[in-house]
């Protein structure tokens, strides 16, 4: 069953991001070259590129695990990452790894809490072995959410996860973005994920960002429609992957 993507109803807060004319530098290599970005509060923004083009260099920039050698970087006090791999402490049980760094006598019911929106209720007592790649991704997103962050950045997190798997990851953050209002970044190199996900989709090329498509379609047309299509093709054209006549 398809997911609408449901209109926020609580007052917008004064979140998001900004990257302005940055560069970043390894030695010699110019990763980013005077990059601007800007996401707006409560928006979804999906990051494509090639492997190698800068993605999740811009990424940990936005985390504040990295510095830039030039521009301008500006982001929320409360942001949150969901890396690739879901990062889980393998000698504490779920319950503890969702509490990392939470403060405060209510840590263990808000991480309840959040195990429960992501699916996991009654798995609070599970070792991170025991758990499902799908399962340990959510506990990651629980992880991510339990502060209620206004910036999540998600580093090619679904990547790993069988297709069954990977759509129904999609639902999940399509549902919890709606309960948490929180402006995400989601970085991928999986077309099909950014058109399923995307308020709008922000292309890489040359260290710069290459393009932009807003996407405004209903849960349905993202499936299978004409305008998907349209979509799908004009992507791959911005990643070199076919020439439009």
């Amino acid at each position: 069953m398809s997911t609408t993507l449901a209109t926020p109803t609580r007052p917008r807060r004064q979140a998001g991001a900004l990257a302005e004319d940055v560069v970043r530098r390894f030695g010699d290599r110019t990763v980013l070259d005077g990059l601007d970005l800007a996401i707006a509060d409560e928006e979804l923004v999906v990051l494509l590129g090639p492997s190698g083009c800068g993605k999740s260099t811009l990424l940990r920039l936005l985390a504040g695990l990295d510095r830039p050698d030039g521009g301008r970087v500006e982001v929320p006090a409360r942001r949150a990452v969901v890396f690739q791999a879901d990062r889980m402490l393998p000698w504490q049980r779920v319950l503890r790894n969702v509490t990392l760094g939470l403060r405060g006598p209510d840590a263990d019911r808000r991480a309840r809490e959040a195990l429960a929106e992501v699916g996991l209720s009654g798995r609070e007592g599970a070792w991170p072995k025991e758990l499902s790649g799908g399962e340990a991704q959510r506990v990651a997103l629980a992880r991510a959410l339990v502060s209620e962050p206004e910036l999540v950045l998600l580093d090619e997190p679904f990547a790993a996860l069988d297709a069954i798997t990977r759509l129904r990851m999609h639902d999940l953050v399509r549902a919890l973005r709606v309960r948490h209002h929180a402006a995400m970044l989601l970085v991928t190199h999986d077309v099909d994920e950014a058109i399923a996900l995307a308020d709008r989709i922000v292309v890489m090329r040359d260290g710069r960002i290459g393009n932009e498509h807003l996407v405004e379609l209903p849960a349905a047309d993202r499936e299978a429609s004409g305008a998907r299509e349209e979509l799908r093709a004009a992507l791959l054209h911005d990643l070199g992957l076919v020439h439009q006549s």
